[in-house]
């Protein structure tokens, strides 16, 4: 869990000081875990995220094991690259998530995919996402195509997910189901109250669309020994006759 001073940290002025902040949020780690599992200091750690820094290669293996990842993901060597290169684990299963931990993982906000039907056919997006009263929340442009099948009730498919590539597992959440436009000015503006942030894609994108699914499933890879993996799941070894 966070703590109070991790909250009010000031931003990281450098890739990886960056990588490293959003690494540690993604697992939920305060800035004493990752130095405890690192040898280090939460000082030095915090040196690390918050100024230019270039620390020594033994140091950065150090701190890419106790986030769980690999010294090439934390440089940025990897970022231009299509993820699930790696090796499958060892004995990895694959298990279905319940609809309750599928919004959990979807975690409010992020970005993720849409399939939905464009004028040279079936298309795929990458979209900024909200999660609004249980429906997806797009900002997408008037003339889009998510905009356009809106307009209509068309069906799209929503989906997210997280790899871990250090330990191949990960997993993969899809929502089916209707989107509408949203036109009445009081419900778009409670809307973009609780949108988290604009866009990545920039600034034209103020139409309001959101899915609501009718079908919520998703799947998940774990390999046994990997973090996250509970003790004694199956998967594991069985026990000698």
């Amino acid at each position: 869990m966070n703590t109070a001073e991790d909250r009010h940290t000031p931003h990281a002025t450098s890739d990886l000081g960056r990588r490293v902040v959003a690494r540690r949020a993604e697992l939920g780690l305060s800035r004493e875990d990752v130095a405890e599992r690192a040898g280090t200091t939460p000082a030095f750690l915090a040196y690390v995220e918050e100024r230019v820094s270039t620390p020594g290669i033994e140091f950065l293996v150090r701190l890419a094991n106790a986030l769980e990842t690999t010294v090439r993901d934390l440089t940025g060597s990897t970022a231009d690259l299509a993820p699930g290169g790696a090796r499958a684990g060892y004995r990895a299963q694959m298990e279905d998530i319940g609809e309750a931990e599928c919004w959990e993982l979807l975690d409010g906000h992020g970005v993720g995919r849409v399939a939905v039907e464009g004028r040279d056919g079936l298309m795929v997006i990458p979209v900024n996402y909200q999660v609004v009263d249980r429906e997806i929340v797009f900002m997408t442009a008037a003339d889009s195509s998510l905009a356009r099948g809106a307009a209509s009730g068309v069906e799209v498919a929503f989906e997210e997910d997280r790899l871990d590539e250090a330990f191949s597992q990960g997993w993969s959440v899809l929502l089916v189901g209707p989107v509408r436009r949203v036109s009445d000015e009081t419900a778009v503006r409670r809307i973009r109250d609780a949108i988290h942030s604009e866009p990545w894609a920039g600034d034209g994108r103020d139409t309001v669309v959101t899915l609501s699914p009718r079908r919520v499933t998703g799947r998940r890879i774990r390999v046994p020994g990997a973090p996250g993996t509970p003790s004694g799941s199956a998967g594991q070894d069985p026990p000698r006759q």
